[in-house]
């Protein structure tokens, strides 16, 4: 391979690199919201689902404790809930109940992924989950989608994101679904 070959295969690699940076780059970080837990975004597009603790007659609602909505960030970032489907069938929270501050969670399409929202020492409720097999506060996932259908999406991979406990350092983790 000649100098200049070689030199045209670094430059398109790592242009390359640098767009799928500046891809994840593009994503915008939901803030301000002090019920926040943790979020969801995909490669669809930048708009985010945020899961929030639910809270009914100023405590926690023990039937529903985390409400997921939507930051539609493509029509001027308001606020929507989940479509009937979206929290049935995709993006919706099964709970159960473990105890007055402790609840175990999944996702209503990805029963076995179990996730704990609990109460920490300083009495604010954090989702909990294992990321490289250490325990950590989640603060974000993102689901790298390949084609597919509603129904039958290709997901190439998840990455949850989250801030290990006692370092306060971030984790990550891409998991291969």
């Amino acid at each position: 391979m000649n100098l200049k070959k070689l030199f045209l295969v670094i430059i398109t690699f790592a242009g390359l690199i640098l767009q799928g940076f500046a891809q994840e780059q593009a994503f915008p970080v939901p803030t301000g919201n002090s019920k926040q837990l943790f979020y969801l975004q995909r490669t669809h597009n930048t708009n985010t689902i945020v899961y929030e603790l639910n809270y009914k007659d100023g405590v926690i609602d023990a039937e529903n404790p985390v409400l997921p909505v939507w930051i539609r960030y493509q029509e001027q970032g308001q606020r929507k809930e989940l479509s009937f489907i979206q929290r049935k069938f995709a993006y919706g929270l099964k709970t159960k109940k473990i105890s007055e501050t402790q609840y175990e969670l999944s996702f209503v399409s990805y029963k076995n992924y179990k996730f704990y929202l609990r109460q920490g020492t300083d009495k604010k409720f954090s989702v909990y989950i294992n990321i490289n097999e250490k325990p950590a506060i989640l603060t974000r996932i993102f689901i790298q989608m390949n084609g597919g259908s509603f129904w039958s999406p290709n997901i190439e991979y998840v990455e949850v994101s989250g801030i290990e406990p006692k370092s306060h350092s971030i984790v990550k983790e891409r998991i291969k679904i």
